[in-house]
């Protein structure tokens, strides 16, 4: 989710990209602290794996099948396209909108299956096209990996971790990726991430 310029001149560097609303109650989070709390790639179950888990998921959230089955090679398109792995952006999407195509934007313009600022929208639909389902993708794909270059851009914990941080809050504090800096964003959200990387389904 977007927060409005009222707000983000508060914060220097703003990414082009923000998530989910505020929890204003902070439930405790699995992981936190730096990057190197957080579970490594090698605790990642296999992509077609973490997929799999969460189809029904994305099915009972509005999606149907079909539009499921395009996600899946929208986001592996994605992935060999830009750079991000498959699980991330997967695990984004199932932050973002829980995988339903058509998700409402949030805070105005902040729109599609991963909520990134700008990005096509499809509100209240589904059955959509190929191409449909990818600009969406490939939008927020594309915003998460200008964070990623922020973070040295490698295929590593170091960089995906505080990505995520700054997809969701616009900020980082390196010290603690469950601290929703400057009071934006969702103080879990790179855990919950991590989680569904690691099979975990909720």
């Amino acid at each position: 989710m977007a927060f409005k310029n009222m707000f983000v001149a508060a914060l220097a560097a703003l990414p082009a990209a923000f998530a989910s609303p505020i929890e204003l109650e902070p439930r405790g989070c699995t992981y936190g602290g730096p990057y190197q709390n957080f579970p490594p790639m090698s605790s990642w179950l296999p992509w077609t794996t973490v997929f799999g888990l969460y189809e029904q998921t994305m099915v009972n959230a509005g999606s149907s099948w079909d539009d499921v089955g395009r996600i899946n090679v929208a986001i592996s398109q994605a992935a060999a396209s830009i750079g991000v792995d498959e699980r991330v952006i997967l695990a984004i999407i199932l932050q973002e909108s829980t995988g339903y195509v058509g998700v409402e934007c949030t805070g105005g313009d902040d729109c599609g299956l991963m909520q990134c600022e700008g990005c096509p929208s499809f509100q209240g639909q589904n059955e959509l096209s190929q191409s449909q389902t990818s600009s969406m993708i490939n939008g927020g794909t594309q915003h998460f990996k200008q964070n990623l270059e922020d973070w040295g851009n490698q295929w590593a914990t170091s960089s995906i971790y505080p990505a995520l941080r700054e997809y969701n809050s616009g900020s980082v504090n390196s010290g603690d990726l469950s601290q929703a800096a400057g009071g934006f964003g969702v103080p879990c959200y790179v855990s919950d991430v991590a989680r569904r990387m690691m099979g975990q389904v909720f």
